[in-house]
């Protein structure tokens, strides 16, 4: 049953976190062993579905497309704070941990969460429906600030490598926040009903709305949960990146381990809206979290990077610009034609198994 059909929430949506927590304060005091490290995985996967589970009762509260934001920029802010701070730790390769986990970011949600929501829905009802005026306007915002701020570092000449000069950097903030503003003007208030599902019939849809206490409720403990996934994420990542030096994999893959983490949330949510045939606002999850990842993320480093005066590299290497180029001009012919069957799911499946394969045998 929905969160907005109950009358109190479910006690596993509330000792998820507070066992997340204890799991959390272990791993900060004791000294690392596995069973810590099983536990605290527990915990993590338990905490993300209570996450979900919050979030889908804000939503159904606040209703479309709002209630789509609602995760998409709790776990955003969360992220931005994360990536700062591995910025000012100072520690080896923090100058790219900006530009890898935005990077990561595009193609976990364009190919690997967008992927799975159009198999998962095609699958289950053939062919998944979904509003062109929706998707096409905020694809074409992501692929401008993702060229703004991934590609364009490699090409200019004012600094040496894929760099920005602090005037170049401010510039890149400014715009990523204005596109960012502009497009949730558009989603929330100008053009809102681009962005509502097509031919809803879930009945959770038109379940009456869960009380304000519920919702409030159901609020905080969403920030509770993605603060300690977030948090759990981090104090797991020793663990994963002993687990991938026993692999030989390549630094970069410890960055999109955590991202695949932090993203979880939201896939969940999205893959749940997908079976109950709302493609639409799982569309609206998976590209408004990579929105508001560049969105966020970048402003926020170009902060801290001209205030702190950090080192930056922002600019793609080639093989990860081809990947990301190709990325774009499937996913503008899949989202341009208002529907999809369980080929265009496969196709973004496959390039997402790509990217995961190539981080791992570059």
């Amino acid at each position: 049953m929905s969160a907005a059909g109950t009358a109190a929430l479910p006690r596993w949506t509330i000792a998820a976190p507070a066992a997340a927590l204890l799991a959390f304060a272990a791993t900060r005091l004791a000294a690392p062993a596995p069973l810590w490290t099983v536990l605290a995985a527990a915990a993590l996967v338990a905490t993300v579905l209570a996450a979900v589970h919050h979030a889908e009762t804000v939503a159904h509260r606040v209703g479309e497309p709002f209630g789509t934001l609602v995760l998409a920029l709790a776990v955003t802010v969360i992220e931005t704070a994360l990536v700062v701070s591995m910025m000012l730790s100072g520690s080896t390769g923090a100058e790219s941990v900006a530009r890898d986990t935005v990077y990561a970011a595009i193609m976990i949600v364009c190919n690997g969460v967008v992927g799975l929501c159009l198999l998962i829905g095609a699958a289950r009802h053939r062919v998944t429906a979904f509003r062109v005026e929706g998707t096409s306007p905020a694809l074409s915002v992501l692929a401008a600030l993702a060229t703004l701020t991934l590609v364009l570092p490699v090409f200019t000449t004012s600094t040496p490598g894929p760099t920005f000069s602090a005037a170049q950097l401010a510039f890149a903030g400014l715009a990523s926040l204005a596109l960012y503003g502009a497009f949730v003007f558009v989603q929330t208030v100008r053009h809102r009903d681009y962005f509502l599902p097509v031919g809803d019939t879930d009945p959770a849809t038109h379940a009456p709305p869960p009380p304000p206490a519920l919702t409030a409720a159901s609020a905080v403990l969403l920030l509770a949960c993605l603060a300690l996934v977030v948090g759990l994420a981090k104090a797991l990542s020793p663990a994963i990146r002993d687990g991938v030096a026993a692999l030989g994999a390549p630094a970069a893959v410890v960055g999109i381990a955590i991202a695949l983490l932090v993203l979880l949330p939201e896939t969940l949510a999205a893959a749940r809206a997908a079976a109950r045939n709302r493609m639409q606002t799982s569309l609206n999850l998976a590209l408004g979290s990579a929105l508001a990842t560049i969105g966020l993320t970048i402003p926020a480093v170009a902060v801290a990077t001209l205030w702190l005066d950090l080192p930056l590299a922002l600019g793609l290497p080639g093989k990860e610009m081809v990947l990301f180029a190709l990325t774009m001009v499937v996913s503008t012919l899949t989202l341009g034609s208002g529907s999809a069957t369980v080929l265009q799911g496969a196709v973004h499946l496959v390039l997402f198994a790509a990217f995961l394969f190539l981080a791992l045998v570059p």
